[in-house]
């Protein structure tokens, strides 16, 4: 399996030969249903949380004697049945929404969205992705000639992947509306399926092919 390889005035360069393995796998909708769950559920923050009747603030004192004064009977005024007392059964900080998923499972889903990028031709390979100095307008040019003569978007909606955290690409690109920038340390699943669209240094696909042969 081959793809083209692009400069950054979006030219073929040179053909670029995919390892089947890696690039090449049938999808796996449980699989892949599998791990998008997981992911979200791993990103989940637990916010709401009420206080109980330990956590609320309030004298610990017996507000009257046990006997004698004709009303009921009552520990502290923390109570939950009391205003301004705690609450019973309500949400707490405490709930743990995390889910395991094996590695390989994972790594293997996320080569499976890899792979329908290139089949569905949205996978685009860029010879080198360097900046000299901080320039937005630099970066637009490129990805407006890369959407003019290959993607024909409506709408742009693309991810970058560089293979090393670049602070000049990464900030000439993050004001870009429709684009998002992330070093190849942090490629996940729920990138690759949000954007219709890759964009990635063909450095970062040899590394990847390398990951998986690894494996």
């Amino acid at each position: 399996m081959q793809i083209k390889v692009y400069n950054q005035s979006a030219e073929a360069v040179k053909d670029l030969e995919l390892s089947d393995k890696a690039y090449g796998l049938k999808p796996n909708n449980e699989l892949l249903h599998q791990a998008v769950v997981a992911q979200r559920a791993n990103q989940r923050q637990v916010l709401a949380h009420t206080k109980d009747r330990s956590e609320v603030a309030g004298s610990g004192k017996k507000p009257w004697k046990q006997k004698g004064t004709g009303r009921a009977r009552v520990g502290s005024r923390r109570s939950p049945i009391w205003i301004g007392g705690g609450v019973t059964f309500g949400p707490t900080k405490d709930r743990n929404f995390k889910l395991k998923i094996n590695q390989k499972m994972k790594q293997k889903a996320m080569f499976m969205a890899l792979s329908d990028k290139v089949l569905t031709g949205t996978m685009l390979v860029l010879d080198e992705l360097k900046a000299d100095s901080f320039k937005t307008k630099k970066f637009s040019t490129l990805l407006g000639a890369f959407e003019t003569k290959i993607l024909k978007n409506d709408r742009r909606d693309i991810l970058v992947i560089n293979e090393t955290k670049d602070e000049k690409v990464y900030f000439s690109l993050r004001n870009l509306s429709g684009v998002k920038v992330i070093n190849l340390e942090n490629i996940n699943l729920l990138d690759l399926l949000t954007h219709k669209n890759l964009l990635l240094t063909e450095q970062a696909v040899k590394i990847l092919e390398q990951r998986i042969a690894n494996s």
